[in-house]
């Protein structure tokens, strides 16, 4: 097996998030299902960002901000995704590089521009994506070094990538060259939606051995296995999937392999401000705990601490160091 060099390579759509607040009356008069995530265009695009009051601005995107909360864990994280050489895309470079993740995909030079998310967060806390994938849909095998990708312990795939076609033959590829070094392989769903688009996919790459760790919340275990009793879908999940990880809001998570199912309790918090990333980074402190073989239980409790940190403030990227948050209960990283 060839040396080590990252913990969790982290592999998805560079998006930057364009955040503002937003009342329920917007999401009815704008036909938008809140908590879900659509995909847009250029010219939608621009009629959402006019809607919006003040926003910020930074770097998102799913398997980005599982990047950004592995290196707060003080792990090594590395990142292939795709910008253009704009303004956002010198951001998002930016960004990544200021937290300590590897990113050296090269940027698209000409074409679309930067992936961009505007999202609505309503008084509950909900986010609702509005996206437009723009460079990240031009994503290739080209892009998937193979240093990288057998030098981390565990690649980590984004459901979204699955949308566009040549990402997903780099997605395919990446697990492809993961698994040839020995290393293990980790597939988020992403988004229930997501997952009604490519149910029999997923469950084919879950169930042929291309997706070792399974990460994923309630409603998409349910659209998965296409039903409305969540334990129905656990046991064919613990059927299917050598290591699973479910969050379930403020009840925690759920731990499933084939020795067994644990649950794990939520990491208190005063209020719940902004979901966004909640699940993101669940996943970099469970890849994170898996990557430095903890066990199952104790790398779902990480996964616990950083979403309760990022849901208690505006943002989907860590506002303090994680590591330091680990440590004050007892975890010795």
């Amino acid at each position: 097996m060839p040396q080590t060099t990252h913990d969790v390579l982290n592999i998805g759509n560079a998006i930057v998030d364009i955040m503002a607040h937003a009342d329920d009356d917007l999401l009815v008069g704008q036909n938008l299902i809140k908590g879900s995530m659509r995909l847009i265009d250029a010219n939608e695009a621009d009629r959402l960002y006019d809607l919006m009051g003040p926003a910020i601005e930074t770097s998102g995107g799913c398997a980005g901000n599982t990047a950004a909360g592995i290196a707060s864990f003080g792990g090594k994280a590395a990142f292939i995704g795709k910008v253009a050489e704009d303004q956002f895309g010198k951001l998002y470079s930016h960004d990544m590089s200021a937290i300590g993740v590897d990113f050296d995909t090269a940027p698209l030079a000409d074409g679309a521009p930067t992936a961009c998310s505007m999202i609505l967060v309503t008084p509950d806390g909900e986010r609702t994506m509005n996206t437009y994938l723009g460079a990240c849909q031009e994503l290739t095998t080209a892009d998937i070094d193979v240093k990288t990708v057998e030098g981390a312990a565990i690649t980590y795939l984004e459901g979204y990538l699955w949308d566009p076609p040549q990402a997903k033959d780099a997605f395919r590829r990446a697990a492809e060259i993961a698994h040839g070094a020995g290393r293990r392989v980790s597939l988020t769903l992403s988004d229930s939606f997501c997952v009604d688009r490519f149910r029999d996919e997923f469950l084919g790459l879950i169930r042929d051995g291309t997706i070792d760790i399974l990460l994923a919340n309630e409603s998409e275990i349910r659209a998965l296995y296409q039903s409305s009793d969540f334990e129905t879908g656990i046991r064919a999940l613990q059927s299917d999937c050598r290591i699973a990880a479910v969050t379930m809001g403020a009840e925690g998570a759920m731990v499933v392999s084939k020795d067994g199912i644990e649950r794990v309790s939520a990491t208190p918090v005063d209020a719940v401000v902004d979901t966004t990333g909640a699940g993101d980074l669940f996943a970099s402190g469970f890849l994170f705990g898996l990557a430095r073989d903890m066990p199952l239980a104790d790398a779902a409790r990480l996964g616990t601490i950083a979403a309760a940190e990022v849901i208690g403030h505006i943002g989907a990227r860590p506002a303090v160091s994680l590591a330091d948050a680990a440590r004050q209960v007892g975890f010795k990283i």
